[in-house]
């Protein structure tokens, strides 16, 4: 049988029962096939003699688990077969196993002694699958036998199962922590591995079982950073990760000198006198001058020179992990090489791109200029999502300087027209943000949002306000006018954030408008009880400071303000209101507070401060869990700080005995890789300065040059690591790439002449049989006079491990493992005649020069009273919004009538009825919840007290968010409150208990199938794209007779939205009616189709993501429609 129908015939056992059918009730065991015997001919299959039906089984079993479905109910006939002799079925059922034995663990046990005799297979794949599978049984009884499987291939001959054995290390951690210390002795064996397929997964172990321990790494560290090019993506990240905090520990701030003179200089910005910030400033100066000249440490410069090609990976990963150890690591003139590699990044997925972003966002704040150029490549596009806009805005906000305000303030005027309301609203503070930061053009940005007050949309009026507060906050004598503008606005905007900065506003400067804010006041006290919470906080101190600064015509409306605040309900508004009263208004027994009223209500408030909220993000490593969230993620480690001294750095140098003595086999019976690198033996200075440059692939882009460098550039070879400026961030520095090409020829030049040097000594290094050394070791005795057994060149080397790894990817998929003798040999061999290999063509594209990348020159700078034009003036005066541009796309809610239910009756509750209806409006503190609107009403001829909600029951994932305390109910009165409830998109009740100064009513809600829904408004394109989606198991089609009472649109409308808070969607046919809507909590989509017929026969189909919610409603609308 062929693979193609072990897929077709996968959802039963055979071709002859036919397509499963869909039950109702996903509970049941139907839900995919109603053939509860569908395993039968598979297990009959895997009970044969046969090899090719045993195959065929597995393989069908195999395709079952990767569509999802559950195969457990075979593992008894499967294990059956773990001893079959057949390789390739015994592969397919240690597949089955690692996914199973977890689950199944007393039948695993069972065949524990053939996964130890697997792990003695000639085949290095059975060896490394027993070793999974044995790992993947989580039973304390066994850790013994899992040990020793561990150590056994930790020295295994296979790289490969070195590499399982590896990545079994911390499950064994996880199962029992006991054994860290076993565990770390095979951890300090596999780090001296030498091959890149190993070093990835290692680095892994070593990162979940015991990341304080960086004495393992010492010895390791600089094979590390010369295997890093060639290991998998995967295990680059780790490595790269790991790498950054151990050098964050080992070697000394490079940028420690500018960092204290930065600190002075922002001292000076900040202090009130400038002679004391210009004392500050030569202290600075002094201490750096103390400080002993910076010069990079050589395995410092090594990390940075062997991770920069992979600023051009394929990965994205791979690229933010390189930019994030240069941002953490590298020196301040060289991170700029980074800027172009995420902008390329740029292009990507709008996943990647959000992850992206937060870091250029965090990046751009201390690194500006490394972005300037880049400027154009943040404008925002309008198939943006949201969350990628606000970004782009942060990343503009922080990259405006005086030379490209104008630019982004064209750009930001242009963003406010958008119908995308968050952004509008990103978008006005970012213009509140650029007014703050640069004072040239905060009047013309004043200017224009003021413009912005008289726009129809409401959002965009209130956060306007919002920001000119801010602004007018720095210089409120000067914009009076404005402030009597926007008391005028009181009237119009009901946003409460709004009104409340409004009447701050007024409050705090009523001596500029002394006639209109006690008529403020006046109107505010109309409408307090309506009001919300924090706009009546707002009326209680502008009625306070009135009273004190205008007493004669305010006396009366404070006191009646103050009298209704003192019968609010809630109880911040009650206290506040009894502290101000007891403030302002003197009596007996006032306490001394009182003489200080003025003082306390009308001191000077400091402007704000508006920062950017990635502030004091970096704190966190860059490209982590916890910088995107802004939170400690679980595992998360410290990025530690530099140190003060830097540590002995000949802990990474490998000792010359200990190379001679593991240098001519393995280690252990089955060959641990031993680590041979000659340039470990290089521990003088004089001798590293002697380090020959780059491979030629990567020698035009590894020029670093800068101050920092002088370790490396002293070298009478001409080192090439302070030739120029790397391809991809050269055009940031023109200064760097002035030189660039002399260098390049003279470093070929030298590369040729080195090339044939290094041939004649290789053959006589392979004569005596000692081992090619690694890229450090590298040096040119002048006039020929160096010792014989000078190092190879980096060509040779790179075709060394390029021949060795393409041997080991043929032995794994032979399933066969060749002696290290053999490999020797046959790397010896290949080596000696390499093939002739081309120069590298200095007009060579890197896969960063793109048209497209080409950064803006820099723009000449002018003078400071004449940069921003006439014309951009005229233009931000007119920042407005047409009607049409921003009429929202608002969904009404269900016209249905609200079904209204009993929750208490007044008998039971003795007087106190409580009725519950769902509003269908968005509960307004989190809308992810559902919106109750209760009822209260006092039958009785007692006042209830202390109506509350206590002790909530909630199954898990629901939440609930009670109402505020109602203090008093009296008999005959009747109170509405809302509370929201997360059902978590589920019909289960949620339970608690109402309870009074008296009694405790254990009550419940339980939420009919519609109302766990908000109506979505779409077009019938967007409809049908999403229905396609939806398919299969996500859809359920019912066929109904209508009732007589339901015909027609109008009446099917009005039943569907009756039953479910869905929006109907716009129809070209007369027959059909599409309503959709998502779930409150997770958002999936519900959309609902009714075909009618003739006869009042119709069709009714639901598709939904979530199977019982959809089965629930079909449940639901047939019901409806049917009577």
């Amino acid at each position: 049988m062929s693979s193609s129908s072990a897929f077709n015939d996968d959802k039963g056992g055979s071709s002859s029962i036919g397509e499963p059918e869909y039950g109702h009730d996903p509970a049941s065991g139907g839900i995919f096939s109603s053939d509860y015997k569908r395993h039968d001919d598979l297990k009959e299959m895997l009970d044969s003699n046969k090899d090719s039906l045993k195959l065929e089984a597995m393989k069908r079993i195999v395709a079952m688990i990767a569509r999802g479905k559950n195969a457990s109910d075979l593992f008894p006939a499967v294990v059956k077969n773990v001893a079959c002799k057949n390789i390739e079925v015994k592969k397919l059922v240690y597949v089955y196993l690692v996914r199973y034995a977890e689950e199944q663990q007393d039948l695993a046990l069972l065949s524990i002694s053939t996964f130890q005799r697997g792990l003695k297979d000639p085949n290095q794949l059975i060896r490394a699958s027993a070793l999974r599978v044995l790992s993947s049984i989580r039973v304390t009884i066994i850790v013994p036998i899992m040990m020793l499987a561990i150590r056994e291939a930790a020295s295994d001959m296979s790289p490969y199962v070195r590499k399982t054995a590896a990545h079994a290390i911390p499950k064994l951690y996880s199962l029992d922590p006991d054994q860290k210390d076993q565990l770390i002795e095979v951890i300090e064996k596999l780090l001296a591995d030498k091959t890149t397929l190993v070093a990835g997964s290692v680095v892994m172990a070593f990162e979940e079982v015991c990341p304080e321990r960086i004495d393992l790494i010492h010895k390791n560290y600089r094979k590390l950073c010369n295997l890093l090019i060639d290991v998998e993506e995967w295990g680059q990240v780790v490595i790269i990760n790991m790498l950054t905090r151990y050098a964050r520990t080992q070697f000394l701030n490079p940028n420690a000198n500018e960092s204290l003179l930065e600190e002075g200089t922002e001292k000076a910005f900040y202090g009130s006198d400038e002679d004391e910030g210009k004392e500050e400033k030569v202290e600075a100066a002094a201490l750096v001058a103390k400080r002993k000249p910076y010069v990079m440490d050589p395995d410092h410069r090594l990390l940075l020179r062997n991770t920069k090609p992979l600023l051009q990976s394929r990965n994205a990963a791979v690229v933010m992990a390189v930019a994030q150890l240069y941002f953490h690591l590298a020196p301040k003139a060289e991170v700029g090489v980074i800027a172009k590699a995420l902008v390329r990044l740029m292009r990507s997925h709008s996943e990647v791109q959000y992850v992206v972003l937060q870091n250029v966002a965090t990046m751009s704040i201390k690194r500006r200029g490394m972005f300037e150029p880049y400027l154009k490549s943040f404008y925002i596009r309008s198939t943006d999502p949201t969350q990628i806009k606000v970004l782009k805005l942060e990343v503009l906000t922080n990259l405006a300087n005086e030379t490209n305000i104008s630019t982004i303030l064209r750009e930001f005027q242009t963003y406010i027209k958008s119908m995308d309301k968050d952004f509008v609203a990103a978008t006005i503070q970012a213009i509140g943000r650029c007014a703050t930061s640069i004072g040239e053009v905060r009047d013309t940005c004043l200017n224009g949002l003021v413009q912005l007050l008289s726009n129809r949309d409401e959002l965009v009026v209130a956060e306007s306000v919002v920001v000119i507060k801010k602004l007018l906050q720095m210089q409120p004598e000067r914009h009076s006018d404005i402030i009597k503008h926007m008391a005028k606005l009181t009237d119009n905007i009901q946003v409460p954030m709004a009104r409340a900065s409004i009447l701050w506003l007024i409050g705090e400067y009523c001596e500029h408008i002394p006639k209109i804010a006690p008529d403020v006041l006046r109107k505010m006290a109309k409408s307090f009880t309506n009001e919300e919470d924090i706009v009546k906080l707002q009326v209680l101190n502008l009625a306070a400071k009135l009273y004190l600064t205008n007493s004669k015509q305010t006396k009366l409306l404070t006191q009646y303000v103050l009298n209704l605040a003192k019968y609010d309900q809630n109880y911040d508004i009650r206290d506040r209101a009894r502290f101000i009263r007891q403030l302002i208004v003197p009596t007996d027994k006032s306490g001394a507070l009182s003489k200080y009223a003025k003082k306390l209500f009308l001191a000077l408030k400091p402007a704000p401060v508006l920062e950017s909220p990635f502030k004091d993000r970096d704190h966190f490593q860059l490209g982590s869990l916890s910088h995107l969230l802004n939170a400690k993620a679980g595992g998360y480690q410290e990025l530690p700080d530099w140190p003060e001294v830097a540590p002995d750095p000949s802990v990474r140098n490998v000792e010359l005995q200990e190379v001679i003595s593991t240098s001519r086999g393995r280690i252990g019976s089955l060959g641990g890789w031993p680590e041979v690198p000659e340039w470990t033996k290089c521990s003088s200075r004089e001798k590293r300065k002697e380090k020959k440059v780059e491979k030629p692939f990567y020698s035009d882009s590894e020029g670093e040059s800068g101050p920092t460098e002088s370790a490396d550039s002293d070298s009478d070879t001409g080192s090439g690591t302070g030739s120029g400026s790397e391809e991809s961030g050269s055009e940031s520095g023109s200064e760097e790439s002035e030189g660039e090409s002399e260098s390049d020829k003279e470093e070929e030049e030298e590369k040729h002449k080195r090339k044939s040097k290094s041939r004649a000594k290789k053959s006589t290094q392979e004569s005596e049989g000692s081992e090619p050394s690694s890229e450090d070791e590298r040096k040119k005795p002048p006039k020929g006079k160096g010792p014989k057994a000078a190092s190879d060149s980096e060509s040779e080397e790179e075709e060394e491990e390029e021949e060795s790894s393409s041997e080991s990817s043929e032995s794994e998929s032979e399933g066969e493992s060749e002696s290290d003798t053999d490999t020797r040999m046959k790397q010896k061999t290949c080596a000696s005649k390499p093939p002739p290999r081309q120069p590298k063509k200095e007009t060579e594209m890197s896969l960063l020069d793109l048209d497209d990348f080409e950064p803006t020159p820099s723009p000449q700078v002018t003078p400071v009273n004449n940069f921003v034009s006439s014309s951009l003036v005229t233009d931000l005066e007119g920042l407005s919004l047409s009607d049409s541009a921003l009429s929202p796309a608002a969904v009404s809610p269900a016209s249905g009538p609200v079904k209204s239910y009993e929750l208490l009756h007044r008998i039971t509750g003795e007087g106190l009825s409580v009725s519950y209806c769902f509003s269908r409006q968005p509960f307004s503190h989190d809308p992810h919840m559902v919106s109750v609107q209760m009822q209260f009403t006092n039958n009785g001829d007692t006042e209830a007290r202390n109506l509350r909600i206590q002790e909530p029951k909630l199954q898990s994932g629901m939440r609930i968010a009670e109402f505020p305390e109602i203090d008093v109910l009296p008999p005959g009165e009747t109170v509405t409150m809302v509370m929201g409830i997360d059902f978590s998109d589920s019909t289960q009740a949620a339970n608690f208990q109402l309870c009074t100064h008296t009694r405790k009513f254990f009550l419940t809600i339980q939420p009919p199938v519609g109302e766990l829904m908000m109506p979505v408004f779409m077009t019938e394109n967007e409809f049908k794209k999403e229905q396609g989606q939806l398919t299969g198991m996500n859809e359920i089609t019912e066929k109904l007779t209508l009732g007589e009472t339901c015909q027609g649109d109008a009446a099917i409308v009005q039943r569907v939205t009756s039953t479910a808070s869905l929006s109907r969607v716009p129809c070209g046919s007369e027959m059909k009616c599409r309503f959709a809507g998502k779930t409150v909590t997770s958002g999936s989509l519900v959309l609902v189709t009714i075909v009618t017929r003739e006869q009042l026969v119709a069709q009714l189909t639901v598709n939904c993501e979530k199977m019982l919610i959809g089965t629930m409603l079909v449940k639901d609308i047939l019901q409806a429609l049917s009577q």
